[in-house]
């Protein structure tokens, strides 16, 4: 049975081996946008499909093989709360998708990087203390989101439709990092990753098949795409996240994930000529700054916990 790892704080340093492997989740998503951008050819809510069934489809054969005691040792509550990781991953998707086409992008992007503070306001319904220290660099970086997109948050009713559906959307994603980091305490990477992309790809296939989306006849670039969605942002990308969650906060982890506007901006202009907006670059300096500040602000909390502890 595998021995729970201690619930990590609403906002707590991250250990420096989680760093390294957000750099690479994040470098990992930030190929996401250009790559569902060249598989316009496919529905998107097929897109959000295939590349969990895919990721579902080419975790299980290690997960059933190599963490196949830890799966059969699974509690009646651990299936429950990782199966429900994977119905917020696919709400997430179900909403924050096609709302980009009913308001801009920037707008979408811009509501849905409010994930972060979502999930500090989870974390303290929770009973977490989250320093204002924190709630600083949330604001610091989302400054730096804004920046970067240029909100143009419409009153058209089209446009409404779509701001509503991407701020739901961050919701649901700050749900999936909470619940997710409860399922992680106690439940191995490979299953927990293998029961959250199975479940959310079942209700995305419902969601398809509701809503009329097309699952095949693509051209063969964009199953190519596609499974370059799956080894990319998929498996890279929130395969990695989910590992990071046993040991940081789903606040910090949201936090890092606002990189990937930037970081898919990069990759935009080598790869489709996308030239940034010139203030591309005092905005990703922006979401540093602010990941740094609160990344930092468990230090500010135990010098305060320690100087209280002496004035007694």
């Amino acid at each position: 049975m595998t021995t729970a790892a201690p619930t990590p704080g609403a906002i707590m340093r991250p250990p420096l081996g989680d760093l390294l492997l957000l750099g690479v989740g994040v470098a990992a998503v930030s190929t996401s946008g250009p790559l569902i951008a060249a598989a316009a050819a496919a529905p998107a809510l097929a897109i959000a499909f295939w590349r969990n069934a895919l990721g579902a489809g080419l975790t299980s054969p290690f997960t059933l093989v190599a963490q196949h005691r830890a799966l059969r040792a699974l509690t009646r509550r651990e299936w429950l709360v990782s199966g429900a990781a994977g119905l917020l991953l696919a709400a997430h998707f179900a909403l924050w998708i096609p709302a980009l086409g009913f308001t801009s992008v920037a707008s979408g992007t811009a509501l849905t990087a409010v994930q972060p503070i979502w999930a500090a306001l989870i974390a303290r319904a929770a009973g977490h203390r989250v320093p204002a220290r924190a709630w600083l660099g949330m604001a610091i970086a989302f400054g730096g989101v804004v920046l970067l997109t240029g909100v143009d948050v419409s009153i058209s009713p089209r446009g409404l439709v779509g701001d509503v559906m991407a701020l739901a959307g961050g919701v649901f994603a700050a749900a999936y990092m909470t619940v997710g980091g409860l399922a992680r305490r106690t439940v191995p990477t490979g299953v927990y990753t293998m029961l959250a992309y199975t479940a959310c790809a079942l209700a995305l296939l419902l969601a398809c098949l509701v809503g009329g989306a097309r699952l095949g006849g693509y051209p063969s670039h964009v199953w190519i795409e596609l499974f370059a969605l799956t080894l990319g942002p998929q498996l890279l990308g929130h395969t990695v996240f989910n590992r990071v969650l046993r040991t940081t906060s789903a606040t910090v982890v949201s936090l890092a994930i606002l990189l990937e506007v930037p970081g898919a901006g990069l990759i935009a202009w080598v790869w489709l000529g996308q030239h940034p907006p010139v203030a591309a670059f005092p905005a990703a300096v922006l979401l540093l700054v602010g990941i740094g500040v609160v990344v930092t602000a468990d230090r500010s909390v135990e010098r305060d916990t320690e100087g209280a502890r002496l004035a007694e």
